[in-house]
């Protein structure tokens, strides 16, 4: 089975309320050398067989991401079995 990581984030220009949330609550933890926070999603697509990019792009254009306020980035996830909590 093949891995393919789909990163989902708002683009640059536009409002991340959470993201602005977690960066104002810093200070509040000791935290004060973080200058900003941006809040996304990770999505996970395992394929049977080899992994497909193409596929994976489709399916994030049209599904998983919106464009007009969304940008995406794909990889293939090479070690599914490592991951660290």
């Amino acid at each position: 089975m093949a891995r393919v990581v789909v990163d989902v984030m708002l683009k640059p220009e536009i409002l991340d309320p959470q993201g602005q949330a977690v960066a104002n609550a810093l200070p509040r933890l000791g935290v004060t050398d973080v200058s900003s926070v941006r809040i996304g999603r990770r999505i996970e697509i395992d394929f049977a067989g080899e992994p497909d990019l193409d596929r994976a792009r489709e399916i994030a254009d049209k599904l998983l991401a919106n464009p007009v306020i969304e940008d995406f980035t794909i990889h293939v996830h090479e070690d599914a079995t490592a991951e660290v909590a």
